[in-house]
Parts: C-alpha cells; structure tokens; sequence
C-alpha cells in the first residue's frame, strides 16, 4: 500500500498544485482515465474548502491531503484542522459534525455565507464521488473519497 501525503499552507494558490499531484499519482495508481478529471475537481473542492475554513477560524496549520494505493481503490484523505462540535465527530447517518450543524444554522449561525459556501463544496464532492466520507471531530475534518483502480490486464 503506497501512501503520498502532501502538506500546504492554508493559501488558495497551493489548490492547483495540490489537484495536480493527485491526478498525477491516480493516474499512477491505476485510477481509470475517464475518472481522473473528477479526482482533479474533487480534491480542488475538497482542498478549496479546508483552505477556506483555516483560513476563517483564523489556523495557520497546513492542510494536508494524503493520497492512499490500496488494493483495489485509489483514495484520498484532505483533512483541516478546524475543530468540530465533539470529540468523536460522529453524527448519526455517516455525515459530520460541522455539516449537521452548518445545514441546521448552529456551529456557525454568524456566517450563512461560510456555511453555504461549505454546503456547496460538499454537495459538489458527493456529486463527483460515488464514495466519500465526511468526518469532524475535536483534532479537525477529513474527507476521505475513494475511486476503484482498473484492473491490469493478465497477458498469456
């Protein structure tokens, strides 16, 4: 299991570069060539979002995106480290802290545009992966989306 982690400063310019090297290393993996754009526009969605949450709560920690080769899937974690609204993050229904609350006006009812903004960016990543994983807790969020790699043809 081969694992690439990248780790940038809260900037929005590093967005790009970060949608490159994942692309470069799907592709790397195995990750079908017809799905590499939609990893190119998740991970910027993904990445566009932790940029924007550390950079709202004022966190000058770096975001990271790790990048996970696995057997059969291709998979990639973007984490911030802004705190959600418990230790576990667990919310019923799979879905995280920090999105129940910003769908229901609670964690940050000051800022309706942040929490629409954030809505969005994760209703466009659950439009673009059939597999994703939104998770928040007391040491920040993740999401983990993952893509299924092509199989290598056996030659006779």
């Amino acid at each position: 299991m081969a694992t690439v982690e990248l780790r940038f400063s809260a900037q929005p310019e590093h967005v790009r570069t970060a949608r490159l090297v994942a692309a470069a290393v799907a592709r790397r993996a195995g990750v079908d060539e017809a799905v590499l754009d939609e990893v190119r526009l998740a991970v910027g969605e993904a990445c566009s979002r932790a940029v924007g949450l550390h950079r709202s709560h004022g966190i000058t920690a770096p975001v990271t995106v790790v990048l996970i080769e696995e057997e059969k899937t291709f998979a990639i974690e973007v984490g911030d480290e802004v705190p959600g609204p418990g230790a576990d993050g667990s919310v019923p229904g799979g879905v995280s802290g920090r999105r129940a609350a910003t769908s229901g006006g609670g964690l940050d009812a000051a800022e309706p545009e942040a929490d629409d903004e954030d809505e969005m960016g994760l209703a466009v990543i659950s439009g673009l992966v059939d597999d994703v994983e939104v998770r928040s807790g007391a040491g920040g969020g993740v999401i983990r989306m993952s893509w299924p790699k092509t199989p290598v043809p056996v030659l006779p």
